[in-house]
């Protein structure tokens, strides 16, 4: 005779089985919240559904289509639009001594003139392998065909001719006039750390998100150490502002509202665990932060180099206020910067204009935004003024909190610098550029272009012709 299972298990399966769904939920809840492309990646193509937000796993997608991206991230391609908006122009194959060409051929990447090797610095080295290893991500991974063309690309901090690059002046120095340096035609393409920069304090800008999400996850804003951080090297000035570092040291001399100081060293040599005011204490000479601990302060300062510095994408991941001078050099991101000017909340000494900057950077950034609007502050070129600054934004702790929310909101949670935006961005710029570029293909005659495969593994070099 049949006999029946007692009823007694059936709560303990239903209890197993609940555990069980919970267990999987957390799981790949927690493989999303970490994943890094190209790696580990949900999509919203994903067979896998974790409860989170659908933009959250649209920011980790590596295939959206134009109108997708055009949607997700409105404005992001502002830049490329307005340099496309100045007209054809024409390019040439490079010298032995030239930039980096690559033609994009029937959805392949093939490099056809790269720099000789002992031209270029290890950094420099770096960033061409790492700006390559972007291209070729958007290349492979775009879900409509990229039209076929031949690409210009410059690795140098100074920017130069028509060609990518990190970089490009918003105006000319205040003392070149109208016979400064040209403004140049540069297409601006995303820093090489979202693919990777190896330096102890960085690694890259996945890593770093990760990190700063855990911050900002442990630390509200009201908790943050209320002084203005910096670290930097001395002497990097650009020509728009030539002293800027050693003003920015003087203004902040021995001051409690700030933890300003030159940099001596990248290399990080305390554990991570150790809290910002044990690192003050330690004998090392070095004082390099991670560049998420930035983010522990309110308020995080931005200077520029010679050209760009390419941590201010770092810096914009932070719920802190980035306060800067009016920039001067863009980069792919710089135009969703929305300024709260220092001179519209101070009191100014009658005629004294100073604080705005220069006629140049007054055309490049002719809008002032409110407090309850804007998402960075910018400041006397000088530094004159950022005590008081500072000053003014602890009195009105709200409007600090508003600007440093904006911030990562833009940045981190629309998703402005995910991997997302980068994908669709490089092949907005690729389009951009062949709409544009003008060249005879019979120039290339003879030449033998190498697989990016080879090219990558060292199988190009100074060799390539």
């Amino acid at each position: 005779m049949k006999t029946s299972r007692p009823r007694v298990w059936r709560p303990i399966y239903f209890l197993i089985g609940a555990c069980s769904s919970c267990y999987l939920v957390l799981f790949f809840s927690f493989l999303d919240e970490f994943s890094i492309p190209g790696i580990f990646q949900l999509t919203r193509s994903s067979s896998v559904t974790n409860g989170r937000h659908p933009l959250q796993n649209t920011h980790t997608s590596l295939d959206l289509t134009t109108e997708q991206c055009e949607s997700t991230f409105p404005g992001l391609t502002k830049d490329i639009e307005s340099t496309v908006a100045l007209g054809s122009f024409k390019i040439q194959p490079s010298g032995s001594d030239g930039p980096l060409q690559v033609s994009i051929k029937d959805g392949k990447m093939l490099v056809y003139q790269s720099e000789r090797i002992e031209n270029l610095s290890t950094e420099l080295l770096d960033a061409q392998t790492a700006t390559l290893h972007q291209l070729h991500r958007a290349v492979i991974t775009t879900p409509t065909r990229l039209p076929d063309t031949i690409i210009t690309i410059n690795v140098n901090d100074q920017p130069f001719g028509s060609a990518f690059s990190y970089t490009r002046p918003a105006f000319r120095p205040p003392s070149s006039g109208s016979h400064g340096p040209s403004l140049t035609r540069a297409f601006l393409m995303p820093h090489f750390s979202f693919w990777a920069w190896p330096l102890p304090s960085i690694g890259s800008i996945t890593r770093a998100g990760v990190a700063i999400r855990i911050i900002e996850s442990q630390i509200p804003f009201s908790r943050k150490d209320r002084r203005v951080a910096w670290r930097g090297t001395m002497g990097w000035n650009s020509a728009q502002n030539p002293a800027s570092r050693e003003n920015l040291l003087r203004s902040a001399e021995d001051a409690d509202w700030a933890d300003i100081q030159a940099l001596h060293g990248y290399d990080i040599e305390v554990d991570e665990s150790t809290t910002i005011s044990e690192k003050a204490n330690t004998t090392s000479t070095n004082n390099a932060l991670m560049i998420e601990d930035f983010c522990r302060y309110k308020y995080v300062l931005y200077t520029e180099g010679i050209t760009y510095s390419g941590r201010l994408q770092f810096l914009q991941m932070c719920r802190s206020v980035l306060i800067s001078a009016p920039i001067a050099w863009l980069q792919h991101s710089t135009h969703l910067v929305r300024p709260l000017f220092s001179s519209d909340i101070l009191i100014q000494p009658e005629h004294d204009s100073s604080r705005e900057g220069s006629h140049g950077s007054k055309e490049a950034w002719p809008i002032h935004y409110p407090p309850q609007h804007a998402n960075a502050v910018f400041v006397s070129p000088d530094w004159s003024d950022l005590e008081q600054t500072v000053a003014w934004l602890e009195r009105n702790p709200r409007a600090a909190e508003g600007i440093a929310e904006r911030q990562r909101n833009l940045f981190v949670g629309q998703g402005y610098l995910s991997s997302a935006a980068e994908a669709c961005y490089w092949r907005a710029l690729i389009r951009g550029w062949s709409e544009t570029v003008r060249y005879e293909n019979s120039d290339w005659d003879g030449r033998r272009p190498v697989a990016w495969e080879l090219f990558s593994l060292g199988g190009g070099g100074s060799k390539v012709g």
